[in-house]
């Protein structure tokens, strides 16, 4: 018992949490079009139009439309004997955002986690709930304060979620995971949080705000309790700042629009926390470890995990409008270099300008450090092309490295040669960054379509983009797999349908949309309405099986990193084309 008292398990407790977001715990997820109209499914050659995706100007006319549609289309179509739910309703498609939502809690909550440890935060700890204690004048009344404090915190940090909704809308989050100027903008802001914690500046709230909501503070009842803790909110916002603007730009690109109240919601809990279980066990309060020197430390690690997520924004960018210089192995270099810089700093090789010194190294903080290098020596291999399983979801794709050790050996076998009247793939030369090794893939559905006569295969749709974390984690994990790869080479027409690109159409191709009243005018935008159209759904990846006609053979599945399952999904296409 009396090592274990010992041990101080908060340092511990920040390691593991960091190392969880290290190997990306909120890694960005699939966003849904809120759509739930019926459509049929069955796609056919002569009546596939494409639309915008919809977005908050267009919200009177999808109501419009989807009303009238919703009151003659039956939930369920009959196809080749296989029955096709209606997708707006597909179980799959609402278990995934659910996931996503937990996912942006868990996200929170974790990111709450941390902020109890700035140094903003922590040391108020114990004088907070020593206030509560002393001045209720009874521990019932204390409990109870306190449990209004906690309260209070929530409901301020909730608010600030529903703010950003409100003044964004649900269809201008959606929109953000695709923006390039929203992208480059998110990726600025993280660099500043970055440079924030690293001590170069603190970015604070006006301190005239502060002063007047600690005045409200002395009011008695509850009123006093809610402004003492708005009080805590704009005093540890140096603190609190960064991570907060981080999860609510993870939350508000993911698109959903309860993300940035979700969010909210898992940092305030996380946050009020503590404070509640401290007054309900103030003796506790005797374990925690000291202030001091290891608060800040986690500060400065935090600005560095700050700079090296906010490359993803940039990558973004970079191959939504094909600029064609931040290639993978330029990222894992960078990521390589914070994560060296991470380790010699945890073991005392450098120090920034708030730092103590460092005597010696503690248990938890070798560990840490332990984690940190670890992981960088993980990275290395991804030079030479390396697939990187554990974070294939942030990385660019593999053939945007220039020199790749697994092409040069020869290590996946090519794609069968597929000898159709076409003689050039339309849009192959703007798609080249996104090819997969070992894989035949077309870009245009009209092509696709006469292929698979030619061929005499079924066609499987591909709903991809460059932005998407789950289509890269599908395209490294569960592709590579040889028996996946060997139906996608040999029993499909791969269909690679990029619903961000920024390439406009020809003018001749340009049209108004039928569904959204839009003028479509970029390939991206024509492949993103061809899925939220036929599908109601703009979840990527997002896979669908067709036959020569265009007719939906078995119902679509979205993302799904079971190996057996995909390849069934693939079977299950194959058996009904053949029938």
């Amino acid at each position: 018992m009396k090592l274990f008292k010992k041990i101080n398990w908060l340092p511990t407790s920040i390691a593991v949490v960091t190392l969880l977001i290290i190997f990306g715990l909120n890694a960005p997820k699939p966003v849904y079009a809120a759509q739930k109209a019926g459509k049929d499914t069955t796609v056919s050659a002569g009546d596939v139009q494409f639309t915008d995706i919809p977005t908050a100007a267009d919200s009177i006319a999808i109501r419009k439309k989807a009303a009238d549609s919703a009151a003659k289309i039956a939930a369920t179509t009959k196809q080749g004997g296989a029955t096709i739910s209606e997708p707006g309703k597909n179980g799959a498609v609402a278990s995934e955002k659910s996931q996503t939502l937990w996912q942006v809690f868990i996200a929170g909550f974790l990111g709450g986690l941390l902020a109890i440890t700035m140094p903003c935060i922590y040391p108020l700890l114990p004088l907070t709930v020593s206030f509560f204690t002393k001045k209720s004048g009874s521990r019932a009344k204390g409990i109870s304060h306190s449990f209004l404090y906690g309260l209070s915190i929530i409901v301020i940090y909730v608010l600030l979620g529903v703010i950003i909704t409100l003044l964004f809308g649900p269809g201008a989050l959606n929109a953000l995971a695709t923006n390039g100027v929203f992208n480059l903008f998110f990726f600025l802001l993280l660099v500043v949080f970055g440079i924030s914690f690293l001590g170069a500046f603190e970015i604070n709230l006006p301190s005239s705000l502060a002063n007047k909501l600690d005045q409200n503070s002395e009011k008695g009842g509850v009123i006093g309790i809610f402004f003492m803790a708005a009080t805590l909110v704009v005093v540890s916002f140096s603190c609190t700042g960064p991570i907060i603007g981080t999860l609510l730009v993870d939350a508000a690109a993911k698109g959903d629009r309860l993300g940035p109240a979700v969010g909210m919601f898992g940092f305030s809990f996380a946050l009020a926390l503590p404070f509640t279980v401290f007054a309900l066990f103030p003796s506790a309060l005797k374990s925690l470890p000291k202030s001091g020197g290891w608060l800040n430390s986690i500060k400065v690690v935090l600005g560095f995990i700050e700079l090296g997520f906010s490359l993803k924004f940039l990558s973004n960018v970079d191959l939504a409008y094909h600029w064609n210089w931040f290639d993978r192995e330029v990222f894992l270099s960078i990521w390589i270099a914070l994560g060296l810089l991470i380790t010699l700093y945890l073991i005392g090789k450098i120090k920034f300008s708030h730092d103590s010194d460092l005597p010696y190294l503690s248990v938890p903080r070798t560990f840490i450090a332990i984690g940190f290098f670890a992981f960088t020596i993980y990275l290395i291999p991804g030079l030479w092309g390396a697939p990187l399983k554990v974070v294939s979801g942030f990385l660019p794709p593999p053939a945007t490295q220039d020199f790749d050790l697994t092409r040069s050996i020869g290590s996946s076998p090519s794609a069968p040669e597929q000898k159709t009247s076409i003689k050039e793939k339309k849009y192959e030369s703007i798609f080249a960054r996104g090819k997969h090794q070992g894989l035949n893939e077309w870009y245009d559905y009209k092509q696709a379509l006469q292929v698979s006569k030619e061929l005499k295969k079924p066609i499987l749709i591909d709903f991809t983009g460059w932005n998407c974390a789950n289509c890269r984690k599908m395209e490294n994990e569960v592709w590579p797999d040889p028996e996946v790869r060997k139906r996608m080479q040999n029993d499909f027409v791969l269909l690679e349908l990029y619903v961000d690109e920024k390439t406009d159409l020809p003018v001749s191709e340009v049209y108004t949309s039928s569904f959204s009243f839009k003028k479509i005018t970029g390939i991206g935008a024509k492949n993103s309405d061809y899925e939220t159209t036929k599908f109601n759904t703009n979840s990527q990846p997002y896979y669908v099986i067709l036959d020569s006609n265009g007719n939906v053979l078995v119902p679509p599945k979205g993302a799904d990193f079971n190996i057996p399952a995909y390849i069934k999904f693939l079977d299950s296409g194959i058996a009904a084309y053949k029938k």
